[in-house]
This record gives structure tokens, sequence and C-alpha cells, in this order.
């Protein structure tokens, strides 16, 4: 195979998984219970880490037995096989077209999901296909919140996923990438603590203690603010300090787990209807930053032997962090938007010039009801 085509494949694969995401929180929305969204949708995305995990774990066993490096590609490609067929077979759109679904889940469901309708729509009307009100979309502030978070996030672990472990290489002398250990280990601690915000998130939640919009924000805040600290931190470990960098990495990639609770689900919080359409938005915004921030290191980063010019690069990763999260405390918001309404475009008191007070906060006031 050339390398031409081997290119070729690999754009496929990433135009096709880019699907991916969208779909998962347009199923979310869906399926899950109002009140079960957050414990749902964050149990869904632990397997993105636990997926990681086995693949490190399980790629060099299987390179290692008689079928070498292609059983790596032939064991992955008859596991998303097996899935797609399990998937067609028990899978439905919506759970009133599900074969599988009993009748009283399936009231429990439909009961949760029209009881919050019902406070945000008076049409009573359903259209058959959904418009998409891409104006009021763009033009609403938690929505351009939720993306800035996404995308600073995207900034922030594409700098701990792939620039630490260069640094680490050229200034502290540890090869990251050659030891299958190190490499897993802040994957793996990812994924436990996905579980532990989960739980904590659940338990916060019950007993009330936290509203969803502060739950957000405070853990978005934990994984963001957090390892924006430790990303600087990391820039003044020297070459006898080794296993401290390596514990700073991994409890920053850990941290950052948070995120998903904090701001990944928020597009089913805006807007059920039009999750995936968010979702699709961000998620490709999200994905244009991994391609920017090395060539921003590239330009910044002359001689991967000089820890200084590796600390401005952390310095700026860590900015971003930080702003991003604040942009999100302030815009963003967990209550379901008005452009939600299946009938919103059509709807005759939809004022062009109304300004929705949580799309658009433009006082002390109307800031402080976000907590």
């Amino acid at each position: 195979m050339t390398t031409e085509t081997n290119k070729g494949i690999r754009v496929c694969q990433g135009l096709f998984q880019g699907l991916l995401f969208p779909c998962i929180h347009a199923h979310l929305a869906a399926w899950c219970p109002v009140q079960e969204r957050n414990r749902l949708g964050a149990l869904a995305n632990t397997g993105i880490e636990c997926g990681t995990v086995l693949a490190m774990f399980l790629g060099g066993i299987i390179a290692a037995s008689s079928m070498g490096w292609p059983g790596i590609s032939y064991v992955s490609c008859a596991l998303g096989v097996a899935w797609c067929i399990v998937w067609l077979i028990f899978s439905a759109n919506t759970p009133s077209e599900s074969k599988f679904i009993s009748a009283p889940e399936l009231a429990y469901i439909e009961s949760s999901k029209n009881a919050e309708r019902n406070m945000t729509n008076d049409s009573g009307t359903k259209p058959a296909r959904i418009p998409v009100p891409w104006k009021a979309i763009m033009a609403s502030w938690p929505f351009w919140a939720l993306l800035v978070a996404r995308s600073s996030q995207s900034w922030g672990f594409s700098t701990l996923q792939a620039e630490i472990p260069s640094y680490m290489n050229g200034v502290l002398g540890m090869d990251m990438k050659s030891n299958a250990f190190f490499s897993a280990l802040p994957y793996f601690v990812m994924w436990c603590m996905s579980y532990v915000y989960l739980i904590l998130a659940d338990v916060l939640l019950q007993r009330k203690l936290l509203s969803l919009n502060a739950l957000r924000k405070t853990f978005n805040s934990l994984a963001f603010w957090v390892p924006a600290i430790g990303l600087i931190a990391v820039g003044f470990v020297n070459e006898n300090q080794r296993t401290l960098a390596i514990a700073l990495m991994t409890a920053n990639v850990g941290i950052n787990a948070g995120s998903t609770i904090g701001s990944a689900l928020n597009t089913i919080d805006l807007s059920p209807n039009h999750a995936g359409i968010l979702m699709g938005i961000v998620n490709t915004s999200a994905n244009v930053i991994p391609i920017l921030t090395p060539l921003l290191v590239g330009l910044i980063v002359k001689n991967e032997d000089d820890r200084t010019e590796w600390q401005i690069v952390f310095v700026i990763s860590a900015l971003v962090f930080g702003l991003g999260n604040l942009f999100f405390i302030v815009f963003g918001s967990t209550q379901l938007q008005p452009w939600d309404d299946e009938n919103y475009l059509k709807s005759a008191s939809n004022k062009p010039n109304e300004t929705n007070e949580e799309d658009c906060p433009t006082s002390s006031v109307q800031l402080s009801k976000r907590y």
C-alpha cells in the first residue's frame, strides 16, 4: 500500500468518524429521561477512555502474536463489525420505535420528556420534521459559551496529549511514547476519574447540593483550571524530578475527565431537539484545534531541548484553558433554550427584536440568576 493510499484511507476514516459524536448526542437526547441525562450521558462517554486504554494494552499483545501489526487492524475491524450488527438489531431512533422496550419504560421516558416540553412549549403540535433555527442558534450566548469551552478543552487536551510527551523527551530525556505503560497510564486514570466524577455528580444532584448549572460549571472549572496550573508546573520540573513529571501529566489528564460532565453534555441541556446539530458544530471547531496547536508549537519551539520555549507553549495553553472556562462560567447555561421548541420558527409570538434573558445576559442581576 502506497503512502498516498494510506493517507486517503485515514482521511476517509476521519470523515466517517466525524458523524459519531453528533449521533451519540442526538441519541442520548432522544432516549434519556430528563433527570437521567447527566448520568447516562457521562456513562456513555466513559467508553472513550475505556477503548483508548484497551487499545493501547491489547494492541501490543496482538502485535506480538502470530498476526503481527496487521492483526491490530483485523481485530479492530472485527469488533467494529460485531458492534454494528448488535446495534442494527437492538437499536432504534426513538423509544417509541423500539421493539424491545417495555411499556412502563416507554411511559417513563416519554412522560419525562413531555413534562419538559410542556414547560417551554404551549403550541401543543409537533411537526413531522423540526426545522433548524440556524439564526437563533448563532445568536445564542449559551451556544457560543459551549463552543468556546469545547474548543478551549481541545486546545488544552491536545497539549496534554501530544506536546507534553515531546517536552519530556526533549527536556527531561524521557521517551514516553516507547513505553506502553506510561503512554496508557494517563488514559487509565482518566477512565477511572470519569466514574469518580459521575458518582460525585449523582450525589450532588440527588441531594440537591448543587443545581445542574452549578454542577456543570464547577466540574468544568476543575477540569480546566487545575490542568492549567499543572501545565505551568510541568514546565519547571527538572531532569531529577521525572517521577513528579509523570505524576503531574497523569493527574492533569485524569482531572480533565470532568469536562465531559462539565460542558460536553451541555448540548442536550440547551436543545434536545437539536443536540446532534449543536454537537456537529462544536465538534468541528474542536477538531480543527489539534491541527493548529502543533503549528503554533513549531513556530515557538525551535529547539526541543529549550525549556523556556516549552514554558511559553504551556502558558499559552493554560491561558486558553482559563479564559475559555471563564467565558463558559459567565455566558454558559443549562436552561432549555426557546429555539428548541419544535414550532419556534412558525411561532407568531417570536418577535425578531425579542431578546431572551438567558441568551444574552446584560446585567449583574441577570447574571446572578444563573447560580
